[in-house]
């Protein structure tokens, strides 16, 4: 071969490498992911969403795309999100509670899948839990489930209180609220309702406990709350306020207590039902899954700073206990 005729070789494969990438992009599928939070705080979420892809065979960045759109705690715009999303026309969507809300009333044809804590079919988001319906299917880590729980550890640790405060976001459809109040009057506990929009509410919310003279403090479930964790178990801290949460990423931040499930399980498993959508499943043959496994989760370090003693009996039945 000429060396003339080999340099018209060699930049003619050049040339059709980008094309030829650009080509398996185009085939490759894109998934829709929206969270009303921020990645600074959850990049658990993805970390396990991608684990429950890769277990139906989807890797990204070589057999799918994922395009992430998160709200940064600004719910108002999560309807822009959802849209750019529509628009883009992607095969599927991971959303949270709150996002598929929003999309259900405006997407009827792409497949949905949630990560929802509380009951799915209470906040209108399924038709049944065996039988979805439409195109709306996924996962619950059945936060709610747990209030009582949770109410009735706190008033294990602390026999004496008679006042606890409630962290709730009241943007979030207040979907504990009923339970709470329900929980405390069984325990004979007075609840007191601190709502808080945005981060900065939360001084506020802990100057009012200290204000009441409340004995504990109970945080809702709530998207906001979670990935402001930091925040929230620091003022916890502050304000010398024995505190529960909902998922033991709390707990490892440094707050006391935490009973829930696994909310790091619950996104695999969305991702392993986006792989199946993906493979061709539909949304509505795919039954909502609950989760079963429950952990309490104690950190002694932070019982130790609130001059707490802990009791054999609710050491022992600790999942894990952090030192």
């Amino acid at each position: 071969m000429r060396r003339r005729e080999f340099i018209k070789v060699i930049a003619g494969s050049a040339a059709a490498w980008p094309l030829t990438a650009r080509a398996q992009q185009s085939t490759m599928p894109v998934v829709g992911f929206i969270n009303s939070g921020s990645p600074n705080g959850l990049a658990f979420y993805v970390t396990s969403f991608r684990k429950g892809l890769k277990e139906t065979g989807y890797i990204e960045g070589q057999n799918v795309a994922i395009e992430y759109r998160w709200a940064e705690g600004q719910t108002d715009r999560l309807q822009a999100l959802a849209t750019d999303l529509i628009n883009r026309q992607v095969a599927v969507i991971t959303t949270d509670t709150r996002s598929t809300l929003v999309l259900k009333a405006t997407n009827t044809t792409i497949p949905v899948v949630f990560n929802c804590s509380g009951d799915p079919v209470k906040l209108g988001l399924v038709a049944s839990l065996n039988r979805p319906g439409r195109n709306v299917t996924g996962v619950s880590f059945l936060a709610t489930a747990s209030v009582a729980k949770r109410l009735n550890l706190l008033r294990e640790l602390i026999p004496t209180a008679t006042q606890i405060g409630y962290l709730v976001n009241p943007d979030n459809f207040n979907i504990e609220l009923e339970e709470v109040q329900a929980a405390g009057r069984a325990l004979k506990l007075q609840v007191l309702v601190l709502n808080a929009r945005s981060e900065r509410d939360f001084d506020q919310a802990f100057a009012t406990l200290r204000q009441r003279r409340t004995d504990a403090l109970f945080v809702g479930a709530d998207p906001l709350f979670l990935f402001r964790r930091d925040q929230i178990v620091a003022l916890a801290a502050q304000y010398a306020i024995p505190t529960i949460y909902y998922l033991r990423q709390y707990t490892l931040a440094g707050g006391l207590m935490s009973y829930g499930a696994s909310i790091e399980d619950a996104n695999r498993q969305v991702g392993v039902y986006v792989g199946q959508i993906l493979k061709g499943a539909k949304p509505t043959d795919l039954p909502i899954i609950q989760s079963t496994r429950f952990e309490l989760v104690i950190n002694l370090k932070t019982a130790k700073a609130l001059g707490l003693t802990l009791s054999p009996g609710l050491l022992s039945i600790a999942d894990e206990v952090v030192e």
